[in-house]
């Protein structure tokens, strides 16, 4: 046998031949011959694993009362499928044409609202919130520009005379008008440009169930602003 010395005179197989004689012999992989057989496991005994059950749940008791379930359990909830932006636009335009929840007309281009003589633009948002009981109203649907200002001159007038300070003015919102609406641009500048704007407090479009854009509130003072008032210096009205 051929020498398996390193170079510093160590042979690591030294030994190795008396140590193969002494192992007990195993039988390769793949020859043919009788083979010692395996240890078979035991075979399962049912009152062997009923005896360990019982041992194994001692001093456990039902659970009772009203926190206790049967069954396999409560479903689990349904989760919704996220709907798509087609859906959800008509499913709100179903909800504005059958009873116009999540119609606002303050967030469309028809809402108007203004305020009188050093008064807080808060009125005007507190006057479409329905904030003040409407006491008058009257309807210019139907009747010419000239018509429809001696109306709305006598109305304001009774009004002041009767002490009746919120109002309601439905003059529609002129879609058969091929330009802006007539009656509604005339309402708004009857109350910010001729006399009636030293009555007026606040206005502003009305709510959908009193009209919408269609219609006007008007608050009214219980005296006209006077010059004198004007020069003096005093606080918004709130």
């Amino acid at each position: 046998m051929e020498s398996t010395r390193t170079p510093f005179g160590h042979n690591p197989f030294k030994g190795l031949k008396s140590l193969l004689k002494e192992a007990p012999s195993a039988k390769p992989k793949g020859l043919k011959g009788p083979e010692k057989p395996l240890a078979q496991p035991a075979a399962e005994n049912p009152e062997t694993e009923r005896q360990f059950f019982l041992r194994a749940m001692d001093g456990i008791r039902p659970m009772t009362g009203p926190d206790r379930k049967e069954g396999r359990g409560e479903p689990p909830a349904a989760v919704a499928s996220p709907k798509s932006p087609g859906e959800e636009t008509v499913e709100g335009m179903k909800a504005l044409i059958a009873s116009g929840r999540g119609f606002v007309v303050a967030d469309t281009p028809e809402y108007i609202e203004g305020t009188g003589y050093r008064v807080s633009p808060k009125m005007a948002e507190r006057l479409h919130r329905g904030e003040f009981s409407i006491q008058a109203h009257i309807d210019l649907h139907g009747l010419g520009v000239e018509e429809a200002r001696i109306a709305f001159e006598d109305f304001l007038r009774d009004s002041v005379i009767r002490n009746r300070r919120s109002l309601l003015v439905i003059h529609g919102r002129g879609l058969s008008s091929q330009g802006e609406p007539v009656l509604k641009a005339r309402v708004t500048e009857w109350l910010t440009r001729g006399p009636w704007r030293k009555w007026v407090i606040a206005y502003s479009s009305a709510r959908l169930c009193d009209g919408g854009a269609g219609a006007t509130y008007i608050l009214l003072r219980t005296r006209p602003v006077t010059k004198s008032q004007k020069k003096s210096p005093s606080r918004e009205q709130a």
